[in-house]
């Protein structure tokens, strides 16, 4: 039997940060595919962390763009928060440059033009991002990026 969150059917990993991991999920009734950010409360209050995580939250509540990754909803249980993120199915732009070992001009410019819109409207929400790099940005099925990891923002 599969684990469930909510109304979420839990999958494979996605990736792991230092205070939890990223399952691909599946809402068992809307069979939408989201991936869920399991964060291990014990390790953010040790770490004195809840209060990166609180901000992380209340920023991806504000920022509502094409190009930044939509929190969904926050789910808790009594060791673990759980933060329900849409899936973003084209892996890290990291991986994309390893693979292609290089980006071509149009493609680079058609990136650098979506991170500048994304950076541009956190700006306005008076928001820092703080972690730009190419393994926090997430690439759409389509070619499209989207910026993920409010972790370090303020």
């Amino acid at each position: 039997m599969k684990k469930k969150v909510g109304d979420y059917e839990i999958g494979e990993i996605l990736g792991e940060g230092s205070f939890g991991i990223v399952k691909k999920a599946v809402h068992s009734k809307t069979k939408e595919v989201v991936a869920i950010k399991i964060i291990d409360k014990e390790k953010v209050k040790k770490d004195a962390m809840i209060e990166n995580l609180k901000k992380e939250v209340s920023i991806l509540m504000v920022v509502d763009h094409p190009n930044i990754v939509n929190l969904k909803e926050v789910l808790a249980s009594k060791t673990k928060i759980y933060l329900v993120l849409e899936y973003v199915s084209g892996g890290e732009l990291w991986d994309v440059i390893k693979e292609k070992e290089k980006i071509g001009e149009d493609e680079a410019r058609k990136y650098f033009r979506q991170i500048i819109r994304a950076l541009g409207h956190c700006k306005s929400k008076t928001i820092a991002h703080r972690d730009i790099k190419p393994e926090n940005m997430l690439i759409t099925k389509s070619g499209d990026l989207k910026v993920a990891d409010f972790g370090l923002s303020s």
